[in-house]
């Protein structure tokens, strides 16, 4: 019989993996510590420490710069930030620089981007103030006259005297919709037409040690007085500049409907319960006020004040991430206390448990609960009847993390992306009792891949997608769309896997059969329809097929299309015809 598949069957994860950061110093145990800037001069010329001047509260550490030479290098000296393996700077595009400067004389200071090595100046502008002896916010926009993929920001200066800095941030001028992201990288989210967004993460949430949990409130306001974090599952400082807000943002940017992962309490090594976890129950009313409040509610008013006075429309909100299984007693004490106190405030709240339902009834209430999958390429394929004997009644299944990984995925191989096709068919044929599906983890920087594989890799100027990725692009139509009975008849079926969807625009209704074989023979195929309301027209229809020579082929930078979807026309579109 068919079925309508869930209008927010299919979206997306962010993951917390690749980083996230920006300006700013921090003193560490060590007060000359200025890493990752570095000095440009040396000791005969300048001096650079850190100290705690900052005007800013949350952020005490401020770089202090004492120019000791009267004739000074022709260059200047001063400081100088590489970013993440090199900033991508463009010849004719506008980079804005924001700063915070302090001074008791007056200052003559350059900011300029250059090569890596110094030796190509790209852009520069300066700053010529006399009267700066109080922190002060200087804007400066840079215009390249080069291209360079590996660059950095230099801040120097040849007059003599002691320069205080803090709060330095370097943007491109053009980002999606002006909220910070790179728009590559945002059409290749767009493209898979998301119908969610889950965030900040997953074990990011809980962190190793609570202490080193994401705590939303500190991610919200003015970004110069976000105190930031460490990351110690992913081992890395986040300036929390991407927070709860630019979450919520982003959610809004792509269409998507925000899915907010709490902590409850809880990390990968201590938790707290009883009294103790009344503050943490608290933060998460809050933070729903700041998400769905009124401009004129407490947090509601701080939203409004960033700008954005009208409410977002959160509607998911997972208790914890994996907690369940490794924390199953403290987990079961803790939910209940979020629970009630989430549906007394805000009832229209679809809860998710971090317990799995799929072979047996939850001992809680939730209206859905997560399903994670990390295996290798068999076994994922062979779990597309996963959900066929669960039960149809009580809370719905969010499979909130899938992937292929293991020696057979690679870095993003062919084989990995068939067995999550069939897996997702999978749960297209079970979408009565599967309601939300998302693949992890989103993206990854080429510099640093601490997790394998993921669906976008990308590095300071360059980004392409796994056939993971492009995997997905099969399925962004399935959300809202009509699935329809399919069987298979084949001495193979046992290694193939097929769906059948329709849909409609404001003209035309659409089949879409897809199949997946994942064994290692050819298979020649008889496709028969029936019931169609309309027949087929034979102009429009098309096959796109992802393949390649080799099951372990991966895209990479220098063949970022050696493994994508390539369509064709299909000259004999039937209700019955032969695919080979």
């Amino acid at each position: 019989m068919r079925r309508l598949i869930g209008a927010g069957m299919l979206g997306i994860h962010r993951p917390a993996r690749p980083r996230f950061g920006g300006g700013g110093f921090e003193a560490g145990a060590n007060t000359s510590n200025i890493d990752p800037w570095s000095i440009i001069g040396d000791e005969s010329s300048v001096h650079v420490t850190t100290d705690r001047s900052s005007c800013f509260s949350q952020n005490p550490v401020a770089v202090r710069i004492e120019v000791v030479c009267d004739d000074c290098p022709a260059d200047g000296v001063g400081i100088c930030n590489p970013g993440f393996w090199g900033m991508n700077v463009e010849e004719g595009k506008a980079y804005n620089l924001v700063m915070h400067i302090r001074s008791l004389e007056s200052v003559e200071l350059t900011a300029s981007l250059t090569c890596s090595n110094g030796s190509q100046n790209l852009a520069s502008n300066s700053v010529r103030e006399t009267n700066l002896s109080t922190w002060t916010k200087v804007e400066l926009q840079l215009l390249a006259q080069g291209t360079c993929r590996t660059s950095r920001l230099e801040l120097t200066t040849r007059k003599r005297g002691v320069i205080w800095l803090d709060q330095v941030s370097l943007m491109p001028s053009e980002t999606y919709k002006g909220h910070g992201f790179r728009k590559e990288l945002m059409y290749m989210l767009l493209d898979l037409k998301p119908r969610f967004l889950r965030f900040p993460g997953g074990c990011f949430v809980e962190g190793n040690w609570l202490k080193n949990a994401f705590r939303w409130k500190e991610t919200i306001g003015p970004w110069e007085e976000r105190a930031g974090h460490y990351g110690d599952v992913w081992h890395y400082w986040t300036d929390d500049g991407l927070g709860y807000y630019e979450l919520l943002q982003l959610a809004e940017d792509l269409g998507a409907t925000p899915v907010w992962v709490l902590n409850i309490g809880m990390s990968h090594h201590d938790a707290v319960n009883g009294t103790m976890l009344a503050p943490f129950v608290k933060d998460a009313i809050d933070s729903l006020e700041f998400a769905k409040g009124s401009d004129k509610s407490t947090w509601g008013s701080v939203r409004a004040t960033m700008g954005h006075p009208e409410p977002f429309p959160l509607k998911y909100v997972a208790l914890g991430n994996e907690d369940c299984a490794p924390f199953k007693l403290i987990y079961r004490e803790n939910y209940p206390m979020f629970y009630n106190a989430i549906k007394e405030a805000y009832p229209d709240i679809q809860i998710i448990s971090n317990c799995d339902g799929s072979s047996g009834p939850l001992d809680h209430p939730a209206d859905l609960y997560d399903y994670h999958i990390y295996e290798n390429a068999s076994t994922v394929f062979l779990k597309n009847n996963e959900f066929e004997r669960t039960s149809r009644n009580g809370p719905k299944i969010f499979v909130s993390e899938y992937a292929v990984n293991g020696e057979d995925a690679g870095n993003g191989s062919l084989l990995a992306s068939l067995a999550e096709a069939a897996f997702l068919i999978g749960l297209e044929k079970n979408s009565d009792v599967v309601q939300m599906a998302c693949y992890a983890p989103l993206f990854v920087n080429d510099n640093d891949r601490v997790w394998n594989p993921d669906a976008i890799v990308f590095n300071s100027w360059q980004q392409y997608g796994t056939p993971s990725y492009w995997m997905q692009t099969y399925f962004r139509e399935s959300s809202g769309a009509m699935i329809h009975p399919i069987m298979i008849s084949s001495s193979y079926s046992d290694l193939l896997a097929a769906s059948a969807i329709t849909w409609q625009d404001a003209e035309n209704t659409f089949l879409r059969v897809k199949i997946v074989n994942f064994g290692p023979n050819a298979v020649n195929l008889t496709i028969s329809s029936s019931g169609l309301q309309a027949g087929v027209d034979t102009a429009k229809s098309t096959v796109t097929v992802l393949t390649s020579s080799n099951l372990l082929d991966e895209n990479s930078f220098s063949e970022p299309n050696k493994v994508v979807p390539v369509t064709s026309e299909l000259p004999n579109a039937a209700e019955q015809m032969q695919l080979c």
